[in-house]
């Protein structure tokens, strides 16, 4: 008979502490605990309250990686608590751990947050079904095994909120929407049954709160614990706006345009090009840095740019792959 063999480590803890009706700035409280190779992060957080600190607040409900309940920080990586092993957590960032809230800035209590910005932008970008049917149908709506892949699993969402607090963007920009947000978009705007289609798309692109003002740091693809990743969905709601002919004209679309007008023209990206035919009228607060990069040889004029020996089959590639209505 096989026996599983656990082992311990000795782990210190820093743990984020702040009451809103009674504190005026957040503290840390230090905890040096035994953790065993079969707890995950949740464990520890249980046996905080259960063991060393009663008043310690957290929020948890299934321990089952489905409720999305439980997720905070591990050394200001998003996790969700009662799915990452610590093991895991200890060989990434060793045995000195940092507790902290999704978002310190609108904790509560603890690890507790108000998670009402999240929850107003999930509303905001219209996460159901439109369409007109029947009072009493007869039949089922049903969707084919194809059409439901095309949901590339957004439909698995738990909305725990770590890919969204851990979002540069929101962290400086109130009105973003978010990268759950959007994934909930494009859930019901890839569905076959949903009708809203161009009214809720032009939603999504609005300055300030919509897909164009994504960053791509692929954050929320790193920390999202079932892996859906939301930056694909984003990158999905960028070409569904081309396609359908209702991408505004910004810097971030003329990007995107410049970018496959210059592989196309000469294989390779043409930087400078690029810029030039993304900012348009606001190309000039960029000359500074424009000379020191042509200096330094970062970029070159256009009669410099070598195209590529290939430039027949891109050519090709390019226009096989484009969809999109630039």
């Amino acid at each position: 008979m096989n026996t599983i063999s656990i082992t311990t480590q000795t782990v210190n803890f820093k743990v984020f502490r702040f009451n809103s009706d009674v504190d005026y700035l957040p503290y840390y409280d230090s905890y040096t605990m035994e953790v065993t190779s079969e707890e995950v992060v949740l464990d520890i957080l249980n046996r905080i309250k259960w063991e060393l600190d009663g008043s310690f607040s957290y929020r948890r409900s299934c321990r089952h990686g489905i409720c999305g309940a439980c997720a905070i920080k591990v050394n200001g990586r998003s996790t969700l608590a009662c799915k990452e092993r610590m093991n895991d957590m200890i060989d990434i960032f060793g045995t000195e751990l940092t507790l902290e809230p999704l978002s310190i800035n609108r904790a509560i209590k603890d690890m507790i947050i108000d998670k009402a910005d999240f929850w107003n932008k999930h509303d905001a970008v219209e996460p159901y079904l439109i369409t007109d049917i029947e009072e009493e149908p007869k039949i089922e709506n049903l969707v084919s095994p194809h059409d439901a892949e095309e949901l590339k699993e957004a439909d698995l969402c738990i909305q725990c909120g770590a890919c969204h607090y851990a979002c540069p963007v929101v962290e400086v920009n109130e009105d973003f929407f978010g990268p759950a947000a959007f994934a909930a978009a494009y859930r019901f705007e890839a569905d076959v049954r949903d009708e809203a289609g161009i009214s809720r798309l032009k939603n999504l692109q609005e300055a300030n709160q919509g897909v164009w003002d994504c960053v791509k740091c692929y954050e929320c693809a790193e920390v999202c614990p079932k892996e859906i990743n939301p930056i694909d969905k984003i990158t999905s709601l960028h070409q569904m706006l081309f396609k359908n002919g209702v991408a505004e004209s910004n810097v971030a679309t003329r990007h995107a345009v410049g970018f496959k007008h210059s592989i196309a023209k000469n294989g390779v990206l043409d930087e400078g090009g690029l810029v030039l035919y993304s900012e348009m009228a606001g190309i000039v607060k960029h000359i500074p840095v424009a000379l020191k990069m042509f200096r330094k040889g970062k970029i070159v004029p256009p009669w410099g740019i070598v195209k590529s020996k290939n430039l027949d089959e891109i050519k090709k590639l390019v226009k096989s792959s484009s969809t999109a209505k630039f």
